[in-house]
């Protein structure tokens, strides 16, 4: 009876063992075809400001791509944001970067010839444009900005880009009617804080750790733009059209919001390189993308919203061959 239990015993051994040997197979393929070696080699990402979004993304998707790519050497770069971001890839300064939707067209509008080396990666999350003012302040509206020191962003960033197009949908000159500062998430916060700065624009994803640094020490809330604020922005240029009338979720900032949502505007970011990035090293880098996101969302609430099933559509760019490559490999 002994040897009868220890031939079963081993006999379920044996399968546990061929079972492990076909789980690992098949996290093997995830993250890797079989046979494969991963690309080598070294990258430039632009991000962004140290305190946005960008930059936290960026920085754990290098960590992401060291775990599937050992020896590609990611270099990140900080930058004002989208419009700097785009012009740095077109230029070849950098290869992979994140932009918003409206930089891209902005930057396709105005540089027909370099801006048709662009290709897109993956959708990944939205911005939602933020105007932040003291919780006492008196300023409820765009238009109440009339007069007031505004924070519009850095210059060749998102925010400056989206702001000023927010502002003259009010009826506002952004040279004239108010005194623009160029701040952003880095400084704007500290500024608003000690008084120096009456409002300050973001657009990021939510929450951006910046702002989520200051509910810590100061009481603000969001000032709301309206549905028929963007609808009069569709009007200015063709870029305008990617803005779509959001709500932020009530749980974005919970100690700030206290369980309501903001009338604002959203708008897509891309993950965006060039024609010339070698299409395997894309595929590559896509699947860590698409196959690190809950690991990246854990850090980064953005991050979770990144979907295969919306990955593909990086209007107004056409995809990059390496990513249409993967999309082909997964789809159903």
């Amino acid at each position: 009876m002994s040897q009868l239990l220890s031939r079963i015993g081993r006999r379920r051994a044996l399968q546990g063992a061929a079972v492990a040997v076909v789980v690992t197979g098949l996290l093997l393929w995830w993250l890797r075809p079989l046979g494969e070696d991963p690309p080598s080699g070294s990258i430039t990402f632009s991000t962004g400001t140290t305190s946005g979004v960008y930059y936290e993304y960026g920085s754990q998707l290098r960590d992401a791509l060291a775990k599937d790519m050992p020896d590609l050497d990611v270099n990140l770069t900080t930058s004002n944001g989208s419009p700097e971001n785009v012009e740095r890839v077109a230029a070849g300064e950098a290869d992979f970067t994140i932009a918003a939707a409206d930089a891209v067209q902005t930057y396709e509008s105005q540089h027909r010839g370099a801006a048709s080396r662009l290709r897109g990666v993956a959708r990944l999350y939205d911005d939602y444009v933020q105007l932040v003012v003291p919780r006492d302040s008196d300023i409820r509206s765009i238009a109440d900005l009339r007069g007031r020191t505004v924070a519009t962003g850095l210059p060749r960033s998102g925010v400056r880009l989206i702001a000023e197009r927010v502002l003259r949908a009010a009826g506002l000159d952004p040279t004239k009617d108010i005194k623009a500062e160029s701040e952003g998430i880095d400084t704007g916060p500290a500024k608003l804080k000690r008084g120096a700065i009456d409002a300050f624009f973001w657009s990021g994803g939510v929450p951006t750790a910046g702002l989520e640094t200051l509910a810590d020490s100061f009481t603000f809330r969001f000032v709301p733009i309206s549905p028929e604020l963007v609808a009069k922005m569709h009007d200015q240029d063709d870029s305008t059209g990617f803005y779509r009338a959001a709500n932020m979720p009530e749980s974005a900032y919970p100690t700030i919001q206290n369980g309501s949502t903001v009338a604002t505007i959203a708008v897509s970011n891309l993950l965006v390189t060039r024609t010339d990035m070698a299409p395997r090293l894309t595929e590559w880098l896509t699947r860590t993308v698409i196959k690190s996101r809950d690991g990246i969302g854990a850090h980064v609430h953005s991050a979770q919203l990144v979907d295969l099933r919306t990955a593909i559509y990086t209007d107004p760019l056409k995809l990059h061959e390496g990513a249409r490559r993967y999309y082909r490999s997964v789809k159903p």
